[in-house]
């Protein structure tokens, strides 16, 4: 499981278990109001792990730009008449398609339901390639690094730092806002990830389906059942009076671990039946419980959640063209399955799903797949999102090009900074807040990129 960090576990272990996280706890940095929100919102981070080889999965298919595209690319390069066309509303004068495995993203694009968000990735300021080789701006350190450009992503730490997530950060802001909820807004159901820690506030960590339940626990009641007295003894354990705050608590944090995989677990399986099929996928099963989840969000008293689901598999440093497909047909049909069921629930506007990953991928070929690189293309979807246009600015793919640093290692031109801070504001950050989520986004002109209606 790339990228889950260990240096986490222990912290993000007790947020499993913390589910109210002591929400009505005062935050010295918050929104400026105490009000619950009108509303629900949830955010869904998928993350692909390894670095997903996103110039394959987003091409120029107008003939000048994929001749240059496919002398690139080499062996790796999509056939032009497999692409699958779309049509974004603002051209930039090139035509466009995916990757022909991803049926169910473009019908999304093409129904104003997906948007593109080209060449973005960890900045901390706009960059040139004369000043990366000059070395005359601050860079993120370690790139092309899969641990440090996943904490990148994840936290958007740039050279400093930092042991809070953005959506943490986000979590934070908004603590007093959501004191009625009875589950926390961060949930993880991919394990523990630097993505969602906080300084006030503690995700919840469960299994792909729900709660992991406690094992040789039981609820019958029934005095003569072992396993209900086994849970009767451990009970009274963490009930009793301990004179170590060590003591105190880690019982504390087993007591939140029952209370939450009752109350979580109990919702989950009361949650009305979907007629919504998704894949079996390990993306698919786990974006599925994400929206049993948000089905009983009344139940839940909830209204703003932040779900982190991932899929691994795209370092593609061989086998690309026989893997990259069944990835990339992967994101597409789990991505599209869950917006379907947003639209059985009846909260379509209110659920925003959006891709990230470690960076994009090497334009030249090693033989046989790609290297790690830095910018990348990402994918938003949801009723709210301003559909069928791409935002940022696709670069020439062309190897020894204004953006290439190296192998076809494109500098992003849209940052990190900027695609957080737009997903923040849509979640209800105020533009005064949003340099607490995204550190830098006050040394780029657009703070909003827009992909919201």
């Amino acid at each position: 499981m790339t990228g889950v960090n260990r240096r986490y576990f222990l912290k993000a272990g007790s947020a499993a278990t913390a589910f109210a996280a002591c929400p009505g706890a005062a935050f010295s940095q918050g929104i400026g109001t105490s009000a619950p929100f009108p509303d629900y919102k949830a955010m869904v981070c998928v993350f692909l792990f390894g670095g997903n080889d996103s110039f394959n999965m987003v091409v120029p298919r107008s003939n000048a730009e994929y001749n240059v595209y496919a002398a690139s690319r080499q062996n790796l390069a999509v056939p032009q008449a497999d692409l699958l066309p779309i049509n974004p509303l603002t051209s930039d004068g090139v035509q466009y398609g995916l990757h022909p495995s991803m049926p169910g993203m473009q019908a999304l694009f093409e129904n104003n339901r997906a948007a593109i968000v080209s060449n973005v990735g960890p900045l901390i300021r706009p960059t040139t390639k004369d000043q990366f080789f000059q070395q005359s701006v601050p860079l993120p350190p370690q790139l092309f690094s899969h641990n440090d450009q996943q904490d990148q992503w994840h936290s958007l730490k740039g050279n400093t730092q930092s042991n809070t997530g953005w959506a943490g950060r986000v979590a934070d802001l908004i603590r007093t806002n959501v004191a009625g909820q009875q589950m926390a807004t961060n949930a993880s159901l991919f394990g523990n990830n630097l993505f969602q820690s906080a300084h006030e506030t503690i995700a919840y960590v469960m299994g792909p389906t729900g709660p992991i339940p406690f094992e040789a626990f039981s609820n019958s009641g029934d005095p003569n059942d072992l396993l209900y007295q086994q849970r009767l003894a451990f009970e009274r354990i963490v009930n009793a009076n301990y004179s170590s705050i060590y003591e105190r608590g880690f019982a504390e944090i087993q007591r939140r671990a029952v209370a939450a995989a009752d109350q979580v677990g109990a919702a989950i399986a009361n949650a009305p039946i979907l007629n919504t099929v998704f894949p079996t996928s390990q993306l698919g099963i786990q974006l599925e419980t994400v929206a049993r989840l948000i089905a009983v969000r009344d139940e839940l008293q909830m209204q703003r959640q932040v779900f982190f689901v991932a899929a691994g598999g795209f370092d593609s440093h061989d086998n690309q063209n026989q893997d990259q497909p069944v990835l990339l047909g992967g994101v597409s049909a789990a991505m599209s399955a869950f917006y379907d069921a947003t639209v059985e629930l009846g909260v379509s506007d209110a659920v925003t799903s959006f891709t990230q990953s470690d960076f994009g991928r090497t334009l030249t070929s090693n033989g046989d797949g790609t290297d790690h690189a830095w910018g990348g293309i990402q994918l938003v979807v949801g009723g709210a999102v301003r559909g069928r246009d791409m935002y940022g600015l696709y670069p020439a793919l062309a190897i020894g090009g204004p953006d290439d640093v190296g192998g076809g290692r494109m500098i992003p031109t849209t940052s990190a900074d900027q695609y957080a801070a737009t997903l923040a504001r849509w979640f209800g950050i105020p533009d005064a807040e949003l340099d607490i989520v995204a550190p830098h986004i006050d040394n780029f002109v657009t703070r909003d990129l827009g992909f919201f209606i």
